[in-house]
């Protein structure tokens, strides 16, 4: 515990937070070794732990954690803005963060994933498998709800996210703007 506060500065080390703090292994295969834990606050550890408890606006800390070297710190910063991807600013967040691959399969490792067979499948309109930071093209103009834009047919769409809770959504940017597209008006580019 005297090497988590020593490297944290005795605050939350992702919300900063200098009250009620205590170790916290991260799961799901944690040796409890500071390399694999991290110093939470009681607020942080609730919203992590009880998924319905969350306060989005709480989380809008990891601007600043999800840069630390820590692994751990990146892990938890990292699960979280996965988390909360739907509200559009964690997901801008995610888009600058980067993982070397062996924090990224931890991150990835919750202990509470999808087996294989429940794993939400993107397909383009050929069928053809999509995955997370994929480029695909535009099949159709699309009419970009809430904007007064319109995505051409032929637009590249690069490094896309996929929306896990439903295999026709994905998104990506387009003129700059965050867009929710049907799988099935892009074709993946080669």
């Amino acid at each position: 515990m005297s090497d988590l506060h020593a490297r944290s500065g005795s605050v939350c080390e992702l919300c900063a937070n200098p009250e009620n703090l205590h170790a916290f292994p991260v799961p799901p295969d944690s040796d409890n070794s500071a390399e694999q834990s991290l110093l939470l606050c009681d607020i942080c550890e609730e919203q992590i732990n009880n998924p319905q408890s969350v306060d989005v606006n709480h989380w809008r800390c990891l601007n600043d954690s999800m840069w630390s070297q820590v692994p751990a710190v990146q892990v938890m910063a990292w699960r979280m803005l996965t988390r909360l991807s739907a509200e559009g600013w964690p997901q801008e967040l995610l888009d600058m963060m980067y993982l070397d691959d062996e924090t990224l399969a931890w991150a990835k490792a919750t202990g509470e994933g999808q087996s294989d067979d429940d794993a939400v499948v993107h397909k383009d309109s050929n069928g053809a498998v999509l995955s997370a930071g994929d480029t695909v093209t535009l099949i159709k103009d699309l009419d970009v709800k809430g904007t007064s834009f319109v995505a051409k047919r032929g637009t590249a769409v690069r490094n896309i996210s996929l929306v896990q809770s439903n295999p026709e959504h994905i998104e990506g940017r387009v003129n700059g703007t965050q867009i929710v597209i049907l799988t099935k008006f892009v074709k993946r580019a080669n």
